[in-house]
């Protein structure tokens, strides 16, 4: 017994020496920023001074500050348009990309390459699309005699314009996840459907929708992460405007930290974003066990 003992000591320091990169690295740059982050919200801190501890002074003042409340508007409109639309192009495209015709592979290449190309680049490349003036989009629409608006420069447009831009991107994503959960259907189960007589119809809302609702679940989880955390294009290509238009909760939460030097401030703005995150999340995985289905278990 005490040579098993021995051996099972040893083995247990070898997990702890292999594992102890990925905990020190999450204790210095993960657990240690979180802590410290809390801790200097409750300071004033103007980064060329000492902090100074000033307590809920933070927190009380998010409640009379009005770019505050602009920017959880922007950002909330920005998510609940948002994330339904990404889910339901992403699954639509999928769906499509799913039938067995000649080229497909190659189809289904054109539609994720967005999802490669860095941030920065992508908000340039709209920037130029939606141009009042030359822009592709506005070019078109003269072509049919309409004339387009000056997304960019138009406070109704703006969220609009940025939420095109973003299914660009995300629906090439989600396609290939939502891609991969459609191919791992049993066939079994449409063979079955088809015996008994179910359409096209039918077995779409009585066979895939529930055989994919553990895949739309995580989709829907990492879309309210994603889209509370808005920055690049706001950043790059409005800079917030027009009129605090596009004022999204990230962009405003930069500006405090590294523009105005309301380091205490952001770090307020920031755990009050991931207590708004860490509730829609909770909310989501608590309505999981009325719609998300999974084989062999029921509704979970």
């Amino acid at each position: 017994m005490s040579r098993l003992s021995s051996q099972a000591r040893r083995e247990e320091l070898t997990a702890y020496l292999c594992i102890s990169p990925w905990l020190i690295g999450i204790l210095l740059f993960t657990a240690g920023p979180l802590i410290a982050s809390l801790v200097i919200s409750f300071t004033k801190w103007p980064l060329l001074a000492p902090p100074k501890w000033i307590g809920l002074d933070n927190y009380a003042r998010l409640l009379t500050d009005g770019n505050f409340w602009q920017s959880l508007k922007v950002t909330g409109y920005y998510s609940g348009v948002g994330i339904p639309a990404g889910l339901l192009a992403g699954f639509s495209i999928a769906l499509l990309m799913n039938q067995k015709i000649k080229g497909i592979r190659v189809w289904r290449t054109i539609y994720y390459l967005p999802a490669v190309i860095s941030g920065v680049a992508v908000a340039r490349l709209w920037q130029w699309v939606f141009n009042g003036e030359y822009g592709i989009i506005n070019v078109a629409l003269s072509w049919i005699g309409i004339n387009g608006p000056y997304w960019l420069r138009s406070e109704q447009w703006v969220i609009p314009a940025l939420l095109i831009m973003a299914m660009w991107g995300v629906a090439g994503a989600n396609m290939v996840i939502y891609l991969a959960g459609l191919q791992s259907i049993p066939t079994e189960l449409y063979e079955a459907a088809m015996i008994d007589g179910a359409n096209g119809w039918h077995k779409l809302i009585y066979i895939t929708i529930p055989m994919m609702s553990p895949i739309i679940f995580l989709r829907l989880v990492m879309g309210i992460i994603g889209s509370f955390q808005v920055f690049t294009p706001a950043f790059v290509m409005t800079d917030g405007g027009p009129g605090q238009a596009s004022l999204f909760y990230v962009l405003y939460l930069y500006r405090n930290a590294f523009e105005y030097n309301k380091m205490g401030y952001a770090c307020a703005l920031a755990w009050v974003l991931f207590v708004i995150i860490l509730l829609l999340t909770a909310l989501v995985f608590r309505s999981s066990e009325a719609w998300v289905f999974y084989q062999g278990k029921g509704r979970q």
